[in-house]
């Protein structure tokens, strides 16, 4: 299915609101135009008017009325556009340390479809709620009660094992997508708690990767590598139940520092910036 006629699926009426005052028309005529001709949102979400009418109001209260998908939508449009005209970007060298990096193309490349856009935009999104509860552990003493929680890796696998095969697919992607975001959108946290040696061996085991893996010291490395894995996981499971797996996941597991890059841009740029207590995830 065309992604961009996904985009009205996310879209509130206070989003349509927005994106017609932008335009200036109504709601109504916009929601039309935009079933019409779908691909108008990509270019609708890339105006620079849109940005400067969501995060440059002197009304905070705007943004609490629009839905998180609208705004990842105009924040992921807007570092695209920005990647257009800059020579090197700053790479994560470290908790609370970045460096200029000049290869800036692969950023751009990853950015550069329109598809792609829209699949980081639904995975910002997702994560604006997350799951967290408690689940039952079959142990060597048992079954046990253990809390979890869509951000912790560790605790997430418990629950992906749990799955039926049906559900696999999903379980492995979603594995890749917390890697990505822990890397991508909290890189300094994740770096100042890193994952116990212990733990380790049961992710590196759970991704499917070699034992050797688990010895990658720095942790950013480690969770690319998991990530990546996991995304192929969820292709080969998906491919075994129903022939063939979901190409974007390929991509992602192939393009993962690229896409880690990107994140970890907008979420200097933009995310930390403009929202206060981002510094670690809630």
């Amino acid at each position: 299915m065309n992604h961009q006629l996904l985009y009205t699926e996310h879209l509130s009426d206070s989003d349509m609101a927005l994106l017609a005052a932008a335009v200036g028309s109504d709601p109504e005529s916009v929601r039309r135009y935009l079933h019409q001709r779908p691909e108008v949102i990509d270019e609708l979400l890339a105006e620079p008017s849109l940005f400067e009418l969501v995060f440059e109001t002197p009304d905070p209260d705007l943004r609490v009325r629009l839905t998180p998908f609208l705004l990842f939508g105009i924040l992921v449009n807007r570092v695209a556009a920005d990647l257009q005209h800059v020579n090197y970007a700053f790479e994560w060298a470290g908790a609370g340390q970045r460096l200029p990096v000049f290869d800036v193309a692969s950023m751009r490349e990853f950015l550069a479809e329109a598809a792609r856009r829209y699949l980081l935009i639904e995975f910002l999104a997702s994560f604006t709620k997350v799951a967290s509860g408690r689940i039952w552990v079959k142990t060597r003493r048992g079954y046990q009660s253990r809390r979890f929680s869509e951000l912790d890796l560790v605790r997430m696998v418990d629950v992906v094992q749990q799955l039926p095969p049906a559900q696999r697919p999903g379980g492995y992607r979603r594995l890749g997508d917390i890697a990505l975001f822990l890397t991508g959108v909290f890189p300094d946290h994740t770096a100042r708690h890193p994952i116990a040696p212990l733990h380790r061996e049961r992710l590196v085991k759970m991704a499917g990767l070699e034992a050797s893996a688990g010895l990658v010291t720095e942790d950013l490395a480690f969770h690319e590598l998991l990530g990546a894995a996991w995304y192929r996981r969820a292709v080969e499971a998906a491919a075994a139940l129903v022939g063939k797996g979901p190409e974007e996941l390929l991509y992602l597991a192939d393009n993962f520092t690229a896409a880690r890059r990107v994140l970890n841009y907008l979420a200097d740029n933009y995310l930390h910036h403009f929202e206060a207590g981002l510094g670690r995830p809630a």
